[in-house]
């Protein structure tokens, strides 16, 4: 979710393009702060993407704001685009195809970004999606309201029983929206995922120390996310009876070898409720 300020010509003066914009005693065309803040934020989001989103590149990226002379809030922004999982899911999805095979032709998923989700699934030979979005719809474009209005996408709270039957989805893949619930509901909810699903359950979370905007989160999900440890997760998943589903990690690993991916999220591979 224009002007372009005067360039002198690179021969006058012999000078170097931007050095009176960059000098001390300049006042550089408010354009020219909102061009470098771009340009920058693609910069940095590219080498975290790259890196697989290290939080110890992210503390020392933030430490930075302010000292820099880029708007406040700049580092905090890129980490933000990094870190949602339902946008490294839409990167992560040719990987599943390779990995779930057959188990991809009828799709849940769940979180929020559902309606960016589903549309790429939708493009996927071969296979149909739906998609739950926990939260409020904020600006929705005409993409995702024809979804709603189609009946693919419905916005409903997933702390409660979901409107499906049982095996109702060949695989249900739930990015973000676990970390913001609290272990009370998530005893409930996770067991509900897997049970509409005949295949398994893949569940995208953040990785502890990643960063979120503190203010967004209350304002939405009504609580800052709850970034827990892989293996906080294990013995959640062993104290609800949940198996992990070791030929998928098997096969999603190795189609994720081939393609040098590296997620920026943790991807559980969860068996489904028999």
């Amino acid at each position: 979710m224009s002007r372009r300020p005067t360039a002198r010509r690179f021969a006058d003066s012999g000078s170097i393009p931007f050095v009176g914009a960059l000098h001390p005693k300049s006042r550089p065309s408010p354009l020219l702060s909102v061009g470098i803040f771009i340009v920058g934020t693609l910069l940095v989001v590219g080498y975290l993407y790259r890196s697989g989103g290290r939080s110890g590149d992210i503390a020392a990226l933030n430490r930075l704001d302010g000292s820099t002379g880029l708007p406040s809030g700049f580092f905090i922004l890129a980490s933000l685009v990094v870190f949602s999982c339902s946008l490294e899911l839409q990167r992560l999805i040719p990987i599943l195809m390779k990995a779930y095979g057959d188990s991809m032709r009828k799709v849940l998923h769940v979180g929020p970004e559902t309606c960016s989700v589903v549309s790429q699934l939708l493009k996927e030979e071969d296979t149909e999606a739906w998609g739950i979005e926990p939260y409020e719809l904020d600006d929705a474009d005409a993409n995702c309201k024809s979804l709603v209005r189609k009946g693919i996408v419905r916005v409903a709270d997933i702390k409660f029983p979901l409107p499906y039957r049982p095996k109702s989805f060949s695989l249900v893949i739930v990015s973000d929206a676990l970390d913001y619930l609290s272990p009370r509901y998530l005893n409930k909810t996770v067991p509900e995922l897997a049970r509409v699903s005949a295949d398994g359950l893949v569940i995208l979370s953040g990785y502890p120390g990643q960063q979120r905007a503190k203010v967004t989160e209350l304002s939405k999900f009504g609580r800052p996310a709850k970034l827990r440890s892989s293996s906080w997760w294990i013995r959640f998943f062993i104290q609800t009876s949940l198996e992990e589903n070791e030929a998928a990690i098997k096969k999603f690993e190795q189609a994720a070898s081939k393609k040098s991916y590296k997620s920026a999220c943790q991807v559980f591979h969860l068996k489904p409720l028999h």
